[in-house]
C-alpha cells in the first residue's frame, strides 16, 4: 500500500491505523499547497480533488475520503481490532464516530478555522458551532475511554482532528474529558509515533517555504 498524506493533515489517522495495525505501507509526500509530490509530479493525477490521503492498494486502485481509506485498512487487517466485523452494530456505531469527526468536527469547524481563505463570517460561523459540537463530544468522554469500547479508527481520526484545536484556537481545556481524552491517547506508541514523525516533517516543510 502507499499513503499519499501531508504532514498533521488528516492522512495522519491513517498513519496512526497502519501503525497500530502493525502494517507495512510506503508513505508519499504531498506537497499540499503546490500539489506535487517531493519528485516534481503532479498530485492532481493521483486525486483530482487535491486533498489528502489517498491509497494506493495493492491492487493499484485508488481510495480517496478519510473514513473511506481508514476503513479499508482496518478491514485489511482485522486482527488489529480497529474496526468492528461488517453486520455488527459495533460496526454502525463507528460510522456514526467516523461520520461525526468527519462532518461535524473537521470540515464543519476545523476547516473553516484552518483555512487562510476563508472569511471572518466563516471563521465566526465555525466557532460558534464548534462549542456544541465539543460539549456532546464532552458529556460522551465523561463515561467512556475511546468511541467504541476499545482504540478504533474513530480514534485514530478524532485524535488527529483534535491535533489541530492549538492551530484553530480552540482551547481544550474547556472541555476537560475531550482534554483527558487526547492527553491519553497521545502516550498511546502508534500515535506518539505518528505525530512526533509528522510534526518533525511539517517542521521541515515550513523550513522550506520560509527559505523559498
Amino acid at each position: 500500500m502507499e499513503l499519499y498524506f501531508s504532514p498533521l493533515a488528516c492522512s495522519m489517522a491513517t498513519r496512526i491505523a497502519l501503525y497500530e495495525a502493525g502494517a507495512a505501507a510506503r508513505f508519499v509526500y504531498v506537497d499540499g499547497k503546490s500539489k506535487r509530490l517531493a519528485d516534481g509530479s503532479n498530485y492532481l493525477a493521483v486525486n483530482p480533488m487535491g486533498q489528502v490521503p489517498a491509497l494506493r492498494t495493492e491492487e493499484g486502485e485508488i481510495l480517496t475520503e478519510n473514513p473511506v481509506v481508514l476503513q479499508y485498512v482496518a478491514d485489511q487487517y482485522p486482527d488489529s481490532g480497529l474496526a468492528p466485523p461488517a453486520g455488527r452494530n459495533e460496526r454502525y456505531k463507528l460510522q456514526r464516530w467516523l461520520n461525526f469527526v468527519t462532518s461535524e468536527l473537521h470540515k464543519l469547524v476545523f476547516t473553516p478555522l484552518l483555512s487562510p481563505a476563508a472569511p471572518e463570517g466563516a471563521k465566526a460561523f465555525a466557532r460558534d458551532k464548534a462549542e456544541l459540537r465539543f460539549k456532546v463530544l464532552d458529556d460522551y468522554l465523561e463515561e467512556a475511554e475511546f468511541l467504541l469500547d476499545r482504540f478504533t479508527i474513530a480514534d485514530c481520526y478524532l485524535a488527529t482532528v483534535l491535533n489541530w484545536a492549538g492551530f484553530a484556537g480552540i482551547d481544550l481545556a474547556k472541555f476537560p474529558h475531550v482534554q483527558a481524552y487526547f492527553q491519553r491517547l497521545q502516550k498511546r506508541p502508534s500515535v506518539a509515533k505518528a505525530m512526533a514523525e509528522e510534526l518533525a516533517l511539517y517542521k521541515e516543510e515550513q523550513a522550506r517555504r520560509q527559505a523559498a
